[in-house]
């Protein structure tokens, strides 16, 4: 039994020895070594670890660094917004996204806009006609400071939504055609509405729709229309939209030439009482009229639409933008529990695409057109002001900064004056009318 249990111990410490002696000379290799010893086990599964643990690691940093650079962008950009004047939502100017060039769009658009020939044959044959043939010759009588741009472009929109900014201006309202439908001069703008809806927001500007009149407009495809812009944007923080009187916060649309439907078209959709109306529905906005002539004003109250505009920028050109106008047809919105907004102008002057049309030109004279124009519109105590237009090109109502050019064409500018003139006396009188509506509400 003593000698077994010598045996036993013996056996015991050799065993312990071996042990320790392939312990230390597997210490002893080098890490990559020991790993390649089996490539079916652990090493496999230890190299692949720590491949996961770098790229894990390097996406990680990516993220940081990103998120840093995105963080200091945004903090970059609520520096230069504090700097601006804060918006004001009871300034609308109408925003025209029509525009193309080759570089992004294929071709150019609207920049190559035709001279409109006169509808007297004789009267026509006395101008020019034909396209315009960009870069240098416009369908403009002023050259952009950002050149013949396309309204895709996100610098493009980027520039605009600095220059609305340091206006003051609060919304834009869009000049809006349904999907795949445009004007006779351009394209569908429909799809640019979610960039302009994103950069819009980033400088706290809002965006309404200005309803053009699309073909085949009428009181059923308003409805259908009026549906898809709400389902498609109206959730989005830059959309646009107006409590009213009665607490509601609505959408509001500015309908271009509503006179073209009659007012019993128009009641079917806006009047609460009819079975196809859009009133009391998920649908339901506050609808602007456009007001042309005098007798429009009782029209748009029988068909059920809600305020009026006036838009057009040339003084005296129609009974609703004749200026002298302005407090009387404030007046019969307060009677008729109406919204009014009358559309203010820098000028006007369209004969780069209307060469016959020199009568309707009103001189800008340095900006005293316009401040006329926004002090004419503030002694109505309107409920908001329009300005036509941000870019409106074609008829020279834009107040976006132009440049002097000359060439083969000569164009107009904005001499002696800087390029951000009329931004810069829209922001003055932005001001101007903030303070005012604060002395009417007391």
């Amino acid at each position: 039994m003593a000698r077994f249990r010598r045996k036993h111990c013996v056996t015991l410490i050799a065993l312990v020895l071996l042990v320790l002696v392939v312990t230390l000379v597997l210490k002893g290799l080098p890490p990559e070594d020991s790993l390649q010893n089996d490539h079916f086990g652990a090493a496999v599964f230890l190299g692949g670890k720590n491949k996961m643990e770098k790229d894990s690691i390097k996406k990680r940093e990516q993220i940081k660094m990103s998120n840093s650079a995105k963080s200091n962008n945004d903090a970059h950009l609520e520096a230069a917004l504090r700097m601006y004047p804060p918006p004001n939502y009871y300034v609308h100017a109408f925003y025209y996204a029509w525009y193309g060039n080759p570089k992004l769009d294929g071709k150019y658009i609207h920049w190559n806009h035709l001279q409109l020939p006169h509808w007297d044959a004789k009267v026509a044959e006395r101008y020019p006609q034909g396209r315009h043939s960009p870069p240098d010759n416009i369908g403009a009588n002023f050259y952009p400071s950002l050149g013949p741009y396309s309204s895709r472009d996100p610098e493009v929109i980027e520039a605009h939504m600095q220059q609305l900014r340091t206006a003051a201006i609060g919304v834009i309202a869009v000049s809006w055609y349904p999907p795949e439908m445009g004007d006779d001069n351009g394209e569908s703008m429909d799809e640019f509405m979610p960039l302009i809806l994103q950069v819009a927001h980033k400088y706290h500007i809002k965006v309404t729709i200005h309803i053009e009149p699309y073909k085949g407009r009428d009181e059923v495809s308003m409805f259908a229309n009026v549906k898809y812009i709400v389902e498609k944007y109206s959730e989005h923080p830059a959309f646009f939209k107006y409590r009213t009187s009665t607490g509601k916060l609505l959408p509001l649309f500015y309908v271009y030439d509503s006179y073209l439907l009659n007012s019993e078209q128009w009641t079917k959709l806006l009047k609460h009482t009819e079975s196809s109306s859009i009133r009391h529905t998920p649908y339901d906005a506050i609808f602007i009229a456009l007001l042309v002539e005098e007798k429009h004003k009782r029209d748009i109250l029988t068909a059920g639409f809600d305020g009026i505009y006036t838009y057009f920028a040339t003084n005296g050109f129609s009974y609703g933008s004749t200026q002298r106008n302005w407090e009387s047809l404030k007046a019969f919105c307060e009677d008729n529990n109406l919204i009014f907004i009358p559309s203010v102008g820098p000028g006007y002057v369209d004969t780069s695409v209307r060469p016959w049309n020199f009568q309707n030109t009103r001189n800008r004279i340095n900006g005293k057109y316009y401040e006329t124009s926004l002090s004419a519109a503030l002694r109505a105590k309107p409920d908001f002001i329009s300005i036509t237009s941000f870019n409106e090109w074609h008829e020279g109502t834009q107040i976006e900064m132009a440049i002097p050019k000359s060439g083969q064409t000569v164009y107009l500018d904005y001499l002696p004056n800087k390029p951000a003139i009329y931004l810069e006396i829209t922001s003055k009188w932005v001001a101007i009318f903030g303070g005012e509506r604060r002395r009417w509400q007391e």
